[in-house]
Order: structure tokens, then C-alpha cells, then sequence
């Protein structure tokens, strides 16, 4: 076994320690988490994700840990091998099959089941990892289209986020559709 290996078991092992009391227990749970709260174009993204325990994804961590190119195979790693996969909104009629929601940072929000809000749940718990996996992949190939529709901002590259190069497209350019009218306020006059 390689030194990363190794290490990325290390990670793995530590990763499962949420989730792992509650595979055990027989608990159906799910992980939630988003990506996009913070960016002044685009759309916020949520999902929500049922692992089974096994087989473990080796790479599964937070988003913001793992290349561009490491989250895209992962993503397609975590649709074949999840239970449930759930983009976005969805109706009560699409509600993941889970009786625990894990959820990185947030509680309250009205779902059919235990909610448990974990800071940093996505680099704390598998379960809102590989949820982190597939929201900010979604998100970004959202944004590669959003820069393929509006070029000129950068989109593909900043991902929306309020970047010098952002700031600077917006006051050439003005808006696009998509931008946030509420948030780029602060940066631009509209």
C-alpha cells in the first residue's frame, strides 16, 4: 500500500466516525450540505446523499479538499454506489429514505426526520462529504455553463465567488440575468 493510500485510509477511517455508530444502530440517515451560499452569480446548490456502508469510497472529503478533477470522478463514483441522490429541491414525495438527517451547520429546516447540524460536518462525517461532493460538482458545471452563456465574466473560472476579476467584468460589463442583484449591490451600482 502506497503512503497516499495509506494516508487517504488514515482520512477515510477518521471521516466515518458520524456516520459509522449510526450504520451499526441500523439508523437510516442521510447527508446534507450545499454549495453557492456565498457567490454573487449563480444558483445555491443542495444535496442530499444516502451511503451504505459499504463499499467505502476511498477519496470521499470534503469538496473543498479535493481537485476539480478528483471531485468529477468521485462524483460519478458516489452516483453508482449511493442509495439515494437527491439535487436541489425537492417535493415531500422525494424525500431521501432517512429517518437521521446529517447536515453540515444548519438545523431547523423542517425535514421528515431527526436533524442533527454538524460544523464542519463536511470534513467531519462521510455522509455530508460525499454530499459536499456532488452539490459543488453540480454547481460548477452549472457556472461552466453560466461562462459559456455569458462570456466575459470568467464564470468557469471563479465560480462566482466576488473575485477581483469579477468585480471587474461586472463594472465593464454590468450584470448578467443571473447575477444576484442583492449581493452585488456592494460592488456595483445597478
Amino acid at each position: 500500500m502506497s503512503k497516499l493510500e495509506e494516508k487517504r485510509r488514515e482520512r477515510l477511517q477518521a471521516l466515518i466516525q458520524t456516520d459509522l455508530p449510526l450504520w451499526q444502530a441500523g439508523v437510516r440517515f442521510a447527508g446534507m450540505d450545499e454549495a453557492g451560499r456565498g457567490p454573487l452569480v449563480g444558483n445555491v446548490v443542495a444535496a442530499c446523499v444516502v451511503m451504505p456502508k459499504e463499499p467505502l469510497l476511498l477519496w470521499v472529503d470534503d469538496s473543498k479538499k479535493l481537485s476539480a478533477p478528483r471531485r468529477e470522478k468521485l462524483y460519478d463514483e458516489i452516483l453508482s454506489t449511493a442509495l439515494f441522490v437527491g439535487v436541489g429541491q425537492a417535493s415531500a414525495a422525494e424525500n431521501a429514505p432517512a429517518d437521521v438527517f446529517l447536515i453540515d451547520a444548519v438545523h431547523g429546516l423542517g425535514l421528515p426526520g431527526e436533524e442533527r447540524g454538524i460544523i464542519h460536518g463536511d470534513a467531519l462525517c462521510y455522509s455530508i462529504a460525499a454530499a459536499s461532493v456532488i452539490a459543488k460538482v453540480t454547481r460548477d458545471r452549472q457556472m461552466d455553463e453560466l461562462d459559456r452563456l455569458y462570456p466575459g465574466y470568467g464564470f468557469a473560472k471563479h465560480k462566482g465567488y466576488g473575485t477581483a476579476q469579477h468585480i471587474a467584468a461586472l463594472k465593464e460589463l454590468g450584470p448578467c440575468p443571473e447575477h444576484r442583484r442583492s449581493f452585488i449591490g456592494h460592488f456595483v451600482s445597478l
